[in-house]
């Protein structure tokens, strides 16, 4: 039979069932279907031109109401899935989207206890479906160049679950220097990388990865694509590489209007596969034809020079200072807003258990 009573219930489950408690997030849909992500927080209210919603009248009671405002206005209110978490906290690099990240989960098969490296971490988005995936027997070691990142994952990872989780970790640094260090050879399962020049770590991946590991990359252009995956078959310690890329468009549904709908989340990156093999062993031929280019088309095509791999030579926009010490401090303040709602309903939970089984 299950319960909603459990004893230990895993890291974030408290987060995500129960009565909506102050420190938490959530989302309104108003008349109109626009959607409003707001932390609740006692006193407080959330005003629009249509009037003013009472954080109070929400706080201790249930997901899934529609509630009116004081001009009448209504509301819908729910918890945010993931995936409207991920879109809508603060962030510093631009995050990979849900539609990726899903596929990512599957493709490089995140088991509960895997250990995983993850390298570019950006704003924490895909590290949260790492830890759901791997959960609290495994680990995920992140790495990322910049400290104001760093923070600023550290940060929404925190909020989404209510608190620190125990198998995450950050490393600042270049993670083909830090995690050589860190980590014995073929002790890691999985490796995710969100990099510009993915193709400078093959030897730290081979290195670390177990027989039968998986490499993921996520790059934004065919040029990045073209140039790992040539560094990939030209090393040969790895099985051939799988590339793919998803495109999600939704459909209109009206009574009998149904319709794809005008705007889709086309190209956002493309997804490089492919898997380590056992020392020793070389790839397999696979036996196709192979086209061959001219030495003036390759080098076209996959410069070396450093200054043709920079973010703005392949469209991103590194985010300004201003921009990233904003989101940092939105970041810590929700972080320490939801640690607050779950230690209050752990607390609450405690002296609950306590009154039900009086020594």
């Amino acid at each position: 039979m299950t319960t909603s009573g459990d004893h230990h219930p895993p890291i974030g489950a408290l987060s995500r069932r129960g009565p909506l408690r102050a420190g938490e997030r959530v989302q309104l849909t108003d008349e109109r279907g626009k959607l409003h992500t707001i932390t609740l927080l006692a006193g407080e209210s959330f005003h629009t031109q249509h009037g003013v919603l009472h954080h109070d009248e929400l706080i201790g009671g249930p997901e899934g109401v529609v509630i009116e405002n004081t001009h009448g206005f209504e509301y819908q209110v729910l918890r945010p899935l993931i995936s409207d978490y991920v879109l809508s906290m603060p962030r510093g690099a631009t995050v990979i989207y849900p539609k990726d990240t899903g596929q990512i989960i599957h493709m490089a098969d995140i088991f509960p206890g895997a250990r995983v490296i993850e390298a570019g971490v950006g704003s924490g988005g895909l590290s949260i479906s790492l830890l759901r995936a791997v959960g609290e027997q495994g680990s995920v070691f992140s790495y990322e160049r910049r400290p104001d990142f760093a923070e600023i994952a550290e940060s929404n990872v925190t909020t989404f679950f209510g608190q620190r989780h125990p198998a995450f970790s950050i490393t600042l640094g270049d993670v083909q220097e830090e995690a050589l260090d860190q980590h014995e050879p073929g002790s890691i399962d999985r490796v995710v990388l969100d990099m510009l020049a993915p193709w400078e770590v093959v030897d730290t991946v081979a290195e670390l990865l177990a027989p039968g590991g998986v490499w993921l990359n996520y790059v934004a252009t065919a040029t990045q694509l073209s140039r790992i995956h040539e560094a990939i078959r030209d090393d040969g310690r790895f099985t051939a590489a799988e590339a793919s890329e998803t495109m999600l468009r939704g459909w209109h549904l009206d009574g009998l209007a149904v319709r794809p709908q005008h705007r889709m989340v086309g190209h956002t990156g493309f997804l490089i596969m492919a898997r380590r093999l056992a020392l020793g062993q070389e790839g397999l031929e696979l036996r196709r034809r192979i086209k061959t280019f001219k030495q003036e088309d390759l080098d076209i095509w996959t410069p070396e020079a450093p200054e043709q791999w920079q973010p703005e030579q392949h469209g991103q926009r590194e985010p300004t200072i201003k921009r990233s010490k904003k989101a940092v401090r939105q970041a810590k303040a929700q972080a320490e807003r939801s640690q607050e709602s779950v230690h209050a309903a752990r607390s609450a939970k405690n002296s609950q258990q306590d009154d039900e089984n009086p020594t």
